[in-house]
């Protein structure tokens, strides 16, 4: 995703606020398609006949197939031009929410499901790279800044619009709806995009990791199927082989990225990246991050409306506080970078984790009388506190990486995101899922996952303090 503009393009200073706007727009769908799909799994499942780790399964094949192809999708716009490759991942992102929404069993959603994250895979890698290559200075850095808080902002207002379709049940599509209004998302972007974005195109295009991407694939869906599907299936060998069989694909990763730098080529994860301690540290805190808050979103759809017998609504509206906590760290967020820099993301782990605990306390104490209200309190101290940590995270580490590898490694974090915000609903999903079986019950699940989430993130501020000594 290294960009820079064909010989024959003059390079441009800035976007016309049309295009800057479709752009973002285009960038809002991957993530909306995610936590919308989160809030309607209640219901997708009552529908569907499916059970819970099927369930995770819908949150995880779009994961998988995201992260997997975020990087080879760079690649390919790279080559063949982003504009292109953009409509034509809006155009099969269109194609494949439509089947989702028609989906009869949950078999044919989950391969919709796969070839929508597949599609996703194509839009991201190309609205980040569009703004790298037409936008320069203060251009750029306000172009990435907005690409950030659309996809904070995003993650929240997706549950809400989910709740809000799923309840409202328009032409009485139910869960339907919420596929319905991606693929028309989908071809608004598509119409916005080529009506005024510019195409733009790497003068060396990199070769293309399929070998790397096909282990990427491997890894994951040895490590998330067995996690997903082992506790409904009372464990049996097959999850634990499965397990076993990470670590030698893994391996086999490393080995082939490490042949394929060595040889010229460009690796899926090129080592050289890695190699740099402010994007190891970076790793570290978006692992914590992503599965963290990909868990949480999983299991406060899952406790709002299974456990406390909210609608879809309700489940969707009590996050609205995060999403406001989201908005507040957009308008100061910026300046408070400027002034505080790793101060502020630091500061974001520990309020994070107070909103969790207070979301324990919440639980434990209100169980099952949760409202929208009692909840707004825990939610909106959430809210920003993810915000001071999501939003600038990519910007801050990715600035310690020399200009030349920039692009590669806002490409690994973006695979780390997806990958994580899976692997989130898998782990943290199958905890909550299992402890709701026992004594502990829906309320006890909750506040353990509440207060296991608060202690990574208090362990994530020192971490994070790291980044400091790496010169950030």
């Amino acid at each position: 995703m290294t960009a820079q503009l064909t010989a024959t393009r003059p390079p441009a200073t800035s976007l016309a606020p049309a295009a800057l706007t479709a752009l973002l727009f285009g960038s809002l769908l991957p993530m909306l398609s995610f936590f919308m799909v989160n809030v309607s799994l209640p219901a997708i499942g009552a529908n569907l006949h499916a059970s819970a780790g099927s369930l995770q399964l819908v949150v995880g094949a779009y994961g998988i197939a995201a992260a997997t192809l975020l990087v080879v999708g760079g690649r390919l716009g790279d080559g063949f031009g982003r504009r292109r490759l953009l409509l034509l991942g809006l155009t099969g992102f269109a194609i494949a929410s439509l089947v989702c929404a028609i989906a009869p069993s949950v078999a044919v959603l989950l391969l919709a499901r796969i070839v929508q994250g597949a599609s996703a895979a194509a839009v991201t890698p190309q609205v980040l790279a569009s703004i790298t290559s037409l936008m320069t200075g203060e251009h750029r850095t306000r172009g990435m800044a907005l690409f950030g808080v659309a996809n904070g902002i995003s993650a929240a207002l997706g549950q809400i619009l989910g709740g809000v379709l799923t309840d409202a049940n328009p032409f009485g599509l139910g869960w339907r709806s919420v596929f319905v209004v991606l693929a028309l998302g989908a071809l608004v972007a598509l119409i916005a995009i080529a009506a005024t974005v510019p195409d733009t195109k790497a003068v060396q295009a990199h070769r293309v990791d399929l070998v790397g991407a096909g282990l990427l694939a491997l890894t994951l869906v040895l490590l998330l199927l067995p996690l997903t599907e082992g506790r409904a299936l009372h464990w049996p060998l097959w999850t634990w082989l499965s397990l076993a069989a990470v670590v030698p694909a893994v391996g086999l990763l490393a080995l082939h990225q490490h042949r394929a730098e060595r040889s010229g080529h460009a690796p899926l994860i090129p080592p050289s990246v890695l190699r740099h301690r402010a994007m190891r540290i970076g790793l570290l805190m978006a692992v914590g991050f992503f599965t963290s808050f990909g868990g949480f979103m999983f299991v406060f759809a899952i406790a709002t409306q299974a456990g406390a017998h909210m609608s879809a609504l309700e489940g969707g509206l009590s996050l609205l506080p995060l999403a406001i906590g989201f908005l507040i760290t957009c308008i100061w967020g910026p300046a408070l970078q400027r002034r505080y820099g790793v101060a502020m993301i630091i500061a974001g782990w520990i309020i994070n984790a107070v909103g969790y605990v207070l979301l324990a306390i919440a639980a434990l104490v209100l169980w099952p009388d949760v409202t929208v209200l009692k909840l707004a309190l825990p939610m909106l101290v959430a809210g920003i506190g993810s915000g001071l940590v999501m939003i600038p995270m990519i910007g801050v580490v990715v600035s310690q990486v020399p200009p030349a590898q920039a692009g590669l490694g806002s490409g690994i974090l973006l695979t780390s995101q997806q990958t994580c915000l899976a692997l989130g609903a898998a782990t943290v999903g199958t905890v909550f899922l299992s402890l709701t079986t026992t004594s502990w019950g829906f309320r006890g699940a909750l506040a353990a996952v509440a207060l296991g989430l608060a202690a990574i993130a208090i362990l994530m501020a020192p971490i994070t303090n790291q980044l400091r000594r790496a010169g950030a």
